[in-house]
C-alpha cells in the first residue's frame, strides 16, 4: 500500500472515529422511552399540514428570520414536520441537525454565531454549507416529559436572542406541541378533523394579515422614531402576545371538545 493511500485510510478512520463519538453524543438516557414516546403522533414521513405550514411561518415572522421549523427527532434522521424558509428539506441525518441537540436540553438552545462557536455534536461543516449562522430551538416536550423534537428558528446572520424572545419561543413550541396532541386526538374522531384545522388555519391567516400591515405601515414612516413607527411596534408585540395565547386558547378547547 503506498503512502497516500495510508494516509487516506487515516483520514478516513479519523472521520469515522469522530462521527461514532459524536453521534453517541447526541442520544440521551433515555432514548427508547423517547422514540416510544414519539411513534404514536404519526407524523413521520406525512404529508405536510397546511396549519403546521402556518404556523412555522408565523414564527418565522415574530422573530424576524428567514427560517423557521418544526422537527421531529427518530432514531436516525430529523424529520421537518413543517418547514419554512429550506426549500425541499424534508429530513436529513441526526448528525447533522442540532435539533438533536435542542431535544438534551431541558431550555432554548441558542448559537448566537456558528461560525464563532460552532456546534459540537453535530457534523462539521453542515451549518457552514447551509449558511447558518444562528439558531435557537426548545424542544417538543410530551405530557411525560420527553422530548420528541424542536420547534427552531434560523437566521444567516449572527444575532442575540433577548430574554422575551426566548419566553416566546418556549411558548410556540408549547403550542406546537399542544397542535401534535390535538393531530393525534383528530385521528381518533376523524368527524372533527375539517373543521378543526379550518378554524385554525383561519386564525393563524388572520394574524399574519395584521403582522403584515402593521410592518407595512411602519415601513411608511420617515423613522422608525416616528410617533407613528412607535404605535404601530407597540401594537406588532401586542398582536404577537396575543395571537401566542389565542392560538394556545383554541388549540386547548379543541382538545377539550374532542376528548
Amino acid at each position: 500500500m503506498t503512502k497516500p493511500q495510508l494516509i487516506s485510510r487515516f483520514v478516513n478512520y479519523l472521520e469515522c472515529s469522530f462521527l461514532l463519538v459524536t453521534f453517541s453524543g447526541l442520544i440521551p438516557f433515555n432514548e427508547q422511552e423517547r422514540l416510544r414516546a414519539l411513534a404514536p403522533y404519526r407524523v413521520l414521513g406525512t404529508a405536510p399540514d397546511a396549519v403546521f405550514d402556518e404556523v412555522v411561518r408565523l414564527t418565522a415572522k415574530l422573530f424576524d428570520v428567514p427560517i423557521a421549523l418544526v422537527s421531529l427527532v427518530d432514531e436516525g434522521s430529523v424529520w421537518f414536520k413543517a418547514n419554512f424558509g429550506l426549500a425541499g428539506a424534508e429530513r436529513v441525518a441526526r448528525s447533522e441537525s442540532i435539533c438533536s441537540v435542542a431535544i438534551l436540553q431541558e431550555h432554548t438552545t441558542v448559537y448566537n454565531d456558528l461560525v464563532a462557536e460552532p456546534c459540537q455534536l453535530t457534523k462539521p461543516g453542515v451549518a457552514e454549507a447551509l449558511q447558518m449562522r444562528f439558531y435557537a430551538g426548545h424542544p417538543l416536550r410530551d405530557a411525560q416529559g420527553y422530548a420528541i423534537g424542536a420547534l427552531c428558528i434560523i437566521d444567516r446572520q449572527p444575532r442575540q436572542l433577548s430574554a422575551a424572545e426566548q419566553q416566546r419561543l418556549q411558548d410556540l413550541a408549547h403550542v406546537v406541541m399542544r397542535m401534535l396532541e390535538l393531530r393525534l386526538a383528530l385521528h381518533q374522531h376523524p368527524e372533527h378533523t375539517s373543521a378543526t384545522w379550518v378554524s385554525l388555519y383561519d386564525h393563524l391567516d388572520t394574524s399574519l394579515n395584521r403582522l403584515d400591515t402593521l410592518a407595512e405601515l411602519a415601513r411608511w414612516e420617515e423613522s422608525p422614531a416616528t410617533p407613528a413607527a412607535l404605535s404601530y411596534q407597540q401594537l406588532r408585540e401586542e398582536e404577537i402576545s396575543r395571537v401566542t395565547y389565542l392560538l394556545n386558547q383554541q388549540v386547548t378547547n379543541a382538545l377539550a371538545t374532542i376528548k
